[in-house]
């Protein structure tokens, strides 16, 4: 479980294919040991299991089907990826309650500057749009953000100052993707009151 407070960035060094996946190397200022070798870490809202650790790069696997469902399928070398430990017994949590199970991509349709925040345009398939509820909390790149507006199969967030300078949502530009995870109170309310039908 994570809460989508996001304190540090990495960047990634190197991608390694597999036959069924690949593998990326991401350097970052993370305190980690060898010792914590299988932990999760959300990886810009990706949970991946750390399966190496050495001088400040950690590796990670991705399989095939998280590929698909992620805007890992577009990374590159030299990207930036917001990433966040687990969260630990008794620790505040200041976003919301996030898995690390990213539900669709979504791309940056509009980038407009308001002062020193900026509002962030995101397109959003129709099988996710029925989720959104304004005011609600959603995981973009493993950041929790509100909802600041929803329009037709597409919806609005403004990010403050501080979230920019920590996160790598100020490196994104219009048309580029990002990874969603939709709030898990409003899927399982939307499965129940269906399930209800």
């Amino acid at each position: 479980m994570f809460n989508g407070i996001i304190f540090n960035k990495g960047k990634i060094t190197n991608i390694t294919k597999r036959a069924k996946g690949i593998n990326v190397f991401i350097k970052s200022k993370l305190k980690l040991s060898n010792k914590q070798l299988g932990i999760s870490i959300s990886c810009d809202g990706v949970c991946l299991t750390l399966i190496s650790y050495k001088k400040g790069i950690s590796e990670f696997y991705l399989s095939n089907e998280t590929i698909r469902k992620s805007k890992f399928k577009k990374s590159n070398v030299g990207d930036y990826v917001n990433l966040e430990l687990p969260l630990k017994y008794g620790q505040n949590i200041s976003g919301h309650i996030c898995q690390g199970h990213v539900d669709t991509v979504s791309k940056v349709t509009n980038l407009t500057n308001v002062d020193k925040s900026t509002i962030y345009e995101f397109s959003i398939d129709k099988k996710f749009y029925k989720f959104l509820v304004e005011k609600a909390s959603i995981l973009i790149n493993g950041v929790s953000l509100t909802i600041a507006k929803i329009k037709k199969y597409k919806f609005e967030i403004w990010v403050i100052p501080h979230t920019l300078k920590l996160t790598n949502l100020a490196n994104i530009k219009k048309n580029d993707l990002v990874n969603i995870e939709i709030d898990i109170l409003s899927k399982y309310v939307k499965k129940f009151i269906n399930d209800k039908k």
